[in-house]
């Protein structure tokens, strides 16, 4: 297999400079992020360079982290120590689980993307579990997947070293972003006959849709499936949150190695790996998933790959991996296999496995490799998504390739409870794997390794994405055709690859004027951006129109009123206020317009009011005439010619009609749907001519008639919403 390889470096073990031996096995885990590679293994941490390899802290204790927080976090050594990168908010995420009555889980979530700078620190104490045996309930072997509405962890339920069974737990990240007090929730009741569940991790910068679960993998007892768990977290409503078991996924039959089963913990019959020198076997631990449950969105599909240790063949207890990639092409249809293989090129062992995805759907497999005629080594294998489905390449010895000396270990059968295969997120491309094994020399204390490696099929730099959001209403399209916003859609993106200029066009629609850009898109229109981190953009639209004309006559009766030519495409409002017991039949004018009524009329003593509207208008009207059932004695016409107003607007379901009260009392609610919407009132002051007007800043005093006060109402100013006119 042909790989770029990078760095190839000691991890925390035996050999590490300044780290002394903590624990008899190591769970080796290790993630990266924008300029670092955090490495856990069991209860110490190191940060090294991510270009170099050189050691910028560590090692350290693992409760170094949680110093500032206290006891038990901070003061109780564990293991199943973990490190992850949030790529979608860029900072990092440790795990310790507190094992002691009363059990913790505690969580560090860095407040930057360094990883030696300032933290934030939670201590989330596990009830007693009513279920079970209203006791607390050990979290063995955690694991920690990031996901957009929370940090999600599945461990396993343990009982006096009795499995009862998988509880998965969500605890609030938006809060533990911001350093707000969060909360945990917690289902516990999910059957002892459920394996170990794995939750699902997020690779790449794009996240899962919007309000999309949390999913959960676990090997079912039959050996011929998977199990797709949900978990719909409510931080609203917590009683509304739900985990359920929502697919079974059909996949090749296997057999578990060594004797396990899909419920066993403890399993003493698990050694059947075998090394060079010596009667000593290693647990193969296939009863697992093995971590991580690597997600990925690509746009038009999702994926999940997943990797565990199974037999091969049915003559001999020889291990290799089976993997798969689920994948779901969403428009209501469900995960399913893709593609599944199990990789075992000869008759060594290979267990102990970790896999992801890169951003082109490149796969990349760690494990371990062992036989009775080698010592553990450290592999990994991996296929393009031009290779044939089911299939991996050939594989590359990280160990061998530097020329680092092996030995076997003779001193116990565990070897470890997993190994750790993460991405990279500033290419996107770049898989880091770290793993253990036994030095030359070490008499049986571990060591671990880090190494990184791409693949030639994924090139260009880091991925990021460019949202546009719009204020008001109008479009924006790259020329590339990737952004595509459309009147008032409200944002949309798309991910581009480091260097990538892109040029925004903002069209403004009839009624509205293209005003500015906000964000690193600055200047004229179009704009040209270079996309070098994730970035977003802001069009802002305002509306462009203007009282063309107004015209205003009172009589007894006016029987119709002279104005300007109007324009064509524009809104003609008429208010006409009139005595009797009578209301408007119609509006006309000479140029043809067809008038509608508003829905709105306004009753004061013997005076009525009626507001009409001809919308899209005809050029060249100069003079308007209303007709009424029963004619009136007194009529006053007042006209506006609105120009730049879409031809929907006024509001097509007519504003609301009310009465008209004395006293400044709020008359009929007055709602605008959107900034711009066009809605007219009009007012009678008695003897005294209108002057002011105030509710919000959304009202503008027009013109006064024969101490008739006249008003219009216009949002152009302020928000969409409810507006009182008294």
């Amino acid at each position: 297999m042909s790989t770029n390889s990078g760095l190839d470096i000691l991890g925390i073990g035996n050999g590490f400079p300044g780290y002394t031996e903590q624990a008899n096995i190591p769970v080796a885990n290790g993630a990266a992020g924008g300029t670092q590679f955090v490495q856990f293994v069991n209860e110490s941490f190191a940060v090294f360079n991510k270009s170099t390899g050189s050691l910028i802290y560590g090692p350290a204790a693992g409760d170094t982290l949680w110093q500032a927080l206290g006891a038990p976090c901070s003061t109780i050594s564990e293991l199943d120590e973990s490190a992850q990168y949030d790529k979608l908010a860029n900072v990092w995420v440790m795990l310790k689980p507190i094992y002691p009555n009363p059990p913790y889980l505690c969580i560090a979530v860095s407040t930057t993307s360094d990883a030696t700078g300032l933290w934030n620190l939670y201590a989330f104490e596990l009830p007693q579990n009513p279920t079970l045996c209203h006791c607390r309930v050990m979290p063995d072997y955690p694991k920690l997947g990031v996901w957009p509405d929370a940090y999600y962890i599945a461990y396993d339920q343990a009982l006096d070293l009795t499995y009862e069974g998988p509880a998965a737990c969500a605890v609030n990240r938006s809060a533990m972003l911001s350093s707000a007090a969060a909360t945990m929730q917690c289902f516990w009741n999910n059957g002892a006959t459920n394996g170990v569940l794995l939750p699902a991790d997020v690779d790449g910068i794009t996240p899962p849709t919007t309000g999309e679960p949390e999913y959960f993998l676990t090997l079912d007892a039959n050996f011929q499936s998977l199990d797709l768990w949900e978990f719909h977290v409510n931080w609203t409503t917590p009683a509304n949150s739900t985990f359920t078991n929502t697919a079974n996924i059909p996949v090749t039959a296997f057999t578990e190695p060594c004797g396990d089963t899909s419920t066993i913990l403890f399993t003493p019959q698990d050694d059947c790996v075998p090394q060079a020198g010596t009667t000593e076997m290693l647990g193969a631990f296939g009863s697992f998933l093995m971590y991580r449950l690597a997600y990925r969105n690509f746009g038009t599909y999702e994926d999940l790959v997943a990797n565990h240790t199974v037999q091969v063949g049915t003559s001999s207890n020889q291990t290799g991996i089976n993997w798969y990639e689920l994948r779901n092409t969403g428009s209501g249809s469900a995960f399913s296999v893709y593609q599944q293989g199990t990789y075992s090129p000869d008759s060594n062992y290979r267990w102990m496995g970790s896999i992801a995805m890169d951003k082109v759907g490149d796969i990349a497999l760690g494990y371990n490799v062992s036989s009775s005629s080698m010592s553990p080594s450290i592999r990994y294998t991996g296929r393009v998504p031009t290779d044939a489905l089911g299939t991996m390449e050939s594989e590359v010895d990280i160990l061998s390739s530097t020329g680092v000396a092996t030995a076997s270990q003779t001193n116990s059968v565990r070897w470890g409870d997993f190994s750790s295969m993460a991405i990279d997120p500033t290419d996107d491309c770049t898989f880091w794997y770290t793993n253990e094994y036994q030095p030359a020399g070490g008499n049986n204390h571990w060591a671990t390794r880090i190494a990184s490696f791409s693949f030639p099929s994924c090139t260009g730099t880091a991925s990021y994405t460019l949202t546009v959001a719009e204020v008001g209403q109008g479009t924006v399209t790259s020329t590339d055709g990737e952004i595509n916003c459309t009147n008032g859609s409200g944002t949309c993106s798309a991910v581009y690859t480091t260097g990538t200029a892109v040029t925004l066009n903002a069209t403004a629609p009839r009624g509205w004027n293209f005003t500015s850009w906000s964000g690193s898109c600055t200047g004229g229109n179009p704009c040209d951006v270079v996309v070098n981190s994730n970035l977003t953009e802001a069009a802002t639209f305002s509306t462009n129109w203007a009282v063309v004309n107004k015209a205003s006559v009172s009589g007894n009766p006016a029987t119709s009123l002279a104005i300007p030519a109007t324009g064509s495409g524009n809104l003609i409002a008429v208010a006409i206020l009139f005595n009797q017991k009578t209301s408007v039949t119609g509006v006309s004018d000479n140029a043809g317009n067809t008038y509608v009524s508003a829905g709105a009329r306004a009753v004061l003593g013997g005076l009525s009011s009626e507001i009409w509207y001809a919308a899209n208008s005809k050029a060249g009207a100069t003079v308007i005439t209303p007709s009424f059932g029963v004619s009136p004695t007194h009529v006053e016409i007042t006209e506006w010619e609105v120009s730049g107003l879409a031809t929907g607007a006024p509001d097509a379901a007519g504003t609301l009609s009310g009465k008209i009260t004395l006293n400044n009392t709020s008359g009929a609610a007055v709602t605008t749907t959107q900034a711009g919407d066009f809605i007219v009132a009009d007012m009678y002051a008695g003897s005294t001519n209108l002057t002011s007007m105030s509710s919000g800043n959304a009202f503008t005093a027009d013109f006064t008639t024969d101490g008739n006060g006249w008003a219009h109402i216009t949002s152009n100013s302020s928000s969409a919403g409810t507006y009182q006119p008294s």
